[in-house]
């Protein structure tokens, strides 16, 4: 199940909702986020880009998408994980899921990619998500929202994605 190619101009992905750029600015931090279309070696992508600061309690920016226009939730359990084709900086990045579950801002359900100089294509399976600051395991037929991001660490950020879906 293709979520997003980056085939159109604007932010809207394959599923009929709008990429949003977020960052730790949203509780006092200062990172700086970008998220712009780009070609890159033939490719069009959404780029992530931007400095993740620690100062103020901050470190994190994304590209987050909600996977519903309605705002509910879709059942993927007839998948396997996530599919990414990925390139950037040599740097460690993650992919955050959300659900209903997640009741606080900071909860997530998180998997981790390093992503290299060149183009390649990236499996996390669900089992590869773990909750973040909550108890619940993760509900696949509940999902919410999903976020590429840059997070924890001081580091200039540089992630391309040029397919985000659903494998089996």
């Amino acid at each position: 199940m293709l979520i997003d190619d980056f085939s159109g101009k604007n932010f809207i992905s394959k599923l009929g909702t709008q990429w949003r750029a977020v960052s730790d600015q949203v509780m006092g931090g200062i990172s700086e986020v970008s998220v712009a279309h780009d070609i890159i070696d033939g490719r069009r992508c959404l780029r992530l880009t931007g400095d993740v600061r620690l100062e103020n309690h901050g470190g994190f920016m994304q590209a987050a998408l909600d996977l519903t226009p309605s705002g509910d939730t879709l059942d993927v359990s007839d998948y396997t994980g996530m599919r990414l084709i990925v390139r950037g900086n040599g740097e460690k990045y993650s992919v955050h899921l959300r659900t209903p579950d997640n009741v606080r801002p900071w909860q997530s359900y998180r998997a981790h990619l390093t992503a290299g100089v060149s183009w390649e294509t990236i499996d996390l399976s669900f089992d590869a998500f773990t909750p973040y600051r909550l108890e619940a395991p993760l509900d696949i037929t509940r999902l919410r929202r999903i976020g590429v991001v840059a997070i924890g660490r001081a580091f200039h950020a540089d992630l391309a994605v040029s397919e985000l879906g659903f494998f089996r």
